[in-house]
């Protein structure tokens, strides 16, 4: 990036920089949401991770996966296997940006 004296120029650096760690942000958040969803659900079916993953058709590490916070591949797919192994339905809504 070539530097410069321009105030403007250097303003514009920064809220694209912001705007970009804001985006990587959310992404965090929701990705954590999901995984506690997860983790939540299971423990109050009293499940191991194993019998989770028996009851959805998986295995053991994809349920550790699922739960990490810092897992980036939820599926929706896998997310409604798991509901419905868990005898329980997702809910998706959206909202304006704050």
């Amino acid at each position: 990036m070539k530097k410069t004296n321009d105030a403007l120029k250097i303003i514009k650096r920064m809220m694209k920089s912001a705007l970009e760690l804001q985006e990587m942000l959310r992404e965090s958040s929701i990705n954590a949401q999901v995984s506690q969803i997860i983790y939540d659900a299971r423990k109050q079916e009293v499940l191991t991770q194993q019998q989770l993953a028996d009851l959805v058709g998986t295995t053991q590490s994809v349920i550790a996966r699922l739960e990490d916070a810092d897992y980036e591949g939820h599926s929706l797919s896998i997310l409604a296997r798991i509901a419905a192994a868990l005898n329980q339905k997702i809910e998706i809504k959206m909202s304006p940006k704050e």
